[in-house]
């Protein structure tokens, strides 16, 4: 049973109790990510992210990380296209005081010259960690295929130029818009008591202001076409990430799409594992994966191939997505393929800290949490026709988009090839 109480400052606290854990996993979540900044503070939301950890009006940044792995918990924060948290899973004995650390860390960071000055250097070591990297750097590329000249085509951490350029008022001016408790949710899972934890956050946070406005330029139209980029290097390997338009997070075809991913590439039994690394040795990894945003998404093709075998690997993956637009799923796949769904789900709720997560985000972004009992009738009632119809509506040439990191020269046959789809 989930709890859920709005504070006079607009603050959400959402909880779930499991009472026959030992821990606790507490989340502060911010709505505001990549996407909010405009050019000038391209990356301030990242960066601000690092600077929280650096100390806070009551907690040095040794007291931070002290607190908490001083007990045996673990301490952490994420920035993402449309959110930043940072959470900690500890003791449940020692729940109020990360909550306490949370909170004020978030509201009140020193922000201090000094420590924007070490960790500009940190980020700009960390921007060509991933550009070292193909793998994880090709879906930068794809992202400015997908949405050029908007921020959601541009990286996270920023540009060097931009992180040099940042100064201490840009990141400050930027936490006062956002880091406001109105814009903000706390997500409690575990070992824990709603009263306790809400009577804690009054004390802390009750007179604190509220936020203006908080929005975002919406995702662009796409133009037709397929499109691809190749940015040549030497690798031994070439690393490709096709990408699609996808749905939202709260689309009611969400579940189908993630049972698409599910069939197609999220595990060993998938169809593009077995087709092109099990049948043909063609790669080592091949995977999809899905994000969904709040008026946006992708369907994502990642694989690292042979340099002399790109253009068989790419064929292959087309082949199997005409696919499953044209002929049904079978009965037994189907049946695998929502087990295997309904199975992760399950897992994941289990913990404490991907419970916080699974009830966090969609309190922030929704102002809803979702009921697993209705989301197992809404897996199990989906059809193979289902499955065809939103895959008729992802996987569509037009829409496709590849990034390729390597030595390729294929780039004419590669357009022919995604042109059949």
């Amino acid at each position: 049973m989930y709890q859920k109480t709005i504070l006079d400052n607009g603050l959400r606290l959402i909880t779930h109790t499991m009472p026959g854990m030992e821990s606790a996993a507490i989340g502060v979540w911010v709505r505001v990510g990549g996407r909010y900044e405009s050019l000038h503070t391209k990356g301030a939301a990242h960066f601000l992210e690092h600077l929280v950890f650096k100390g806070s009006r009551k907690y040095s940044c040794q007291e931070i990380k002290e607190s908490i792995e001083g007990v045996g918990g673990a301490l952490n924060g994420f920035t993402s296209e449309e959110s930043t948290c940072y959470f900690a899973k500890l003791p449940a004995v020692k729940q109020l005081q990360a909550l306490d650390i949370l909170t004020d860390m978030v509201i009140t960071p020193l922000l201090k010259s000094s420590d924007i000055r070490k960790e500009r250097f940190v980020i700009l070591e960390e921007i060509k960690m991933y550009r070292d990297l193909p793998q994880s750097y090709v879906n930068d590329i794809l992202d400015e295929l997908l949405w050029p000249d908007h921020p959601l085509g541009l990286s996270i951490l920023g540009s060097r130029e931009n992180i040099l350029k940042l100064k201490r008022e840009d990141i400050a001016e930027f936490q006062k818009q956002y880091y406001l408790p109105s814009n903000m949710v706390i997500a409690a899972c575990g070992k824990i008591k709603h009263k306790e934890i809400l009577k804690r956050l009054r004390g802390m946070l009750g007179q604190a202001r509220l936020a203006g406005e908080n929005a975002f330029i919406p995702a662009a139209k796409h133009s037709p076409g397929p499109k691809i980029k190749i940015l040549k290097k030497p690798t031994a390997q070439t690393h490709m990430a096709l990408g699609f338009y996808g749905i939202n997070r709260d689309h009611p075809d969400k579940h189908i799409y993630s049972l698409l991913h599910i069939i197609l590439g999220a595990n060993m039994s998938s169809r593009l594992f077995s087709q092109v690394r099990e049948k043909r040795g063609l790669a080592y990894e091949i995977r999809t994966q899905i994000k969904g945003l709040s008026d946006t998404g992708v369907f994502l093709v990642h694989a690292g191939v042979d340099n002399a075998k790109l253009y068989q690997a790419v064929e292959i993956i087309i082949k199997e997505l005409a696919k499953i637009k044209s002929k049904a799923v079978l009965s037994s796949e189907l049946r695998r393929g929502k087990e295997f769904y309904i199975g992760q789900l399950r897992l994941a709720l289990e913990d404490t800290l991907d419970h916080m997560f699974w009830i966090g985000e969609p309190t922030l972004h929704l102002n809803k949490t979702y009921d697993f009992p209705e989301i197992l009738k809404e897996i199990r009632a989906i059809s193979p026709e289902d499955l065809r119809r939103v895959a008729k509506g992802v996987f569509k040439s037009e829409t496709a988009r590849l990034a390729i990191i390597g030595p390729s020269k294929e780039e004419s046959k590669l357009h022919a090839c995604i042109g059949k789809l």
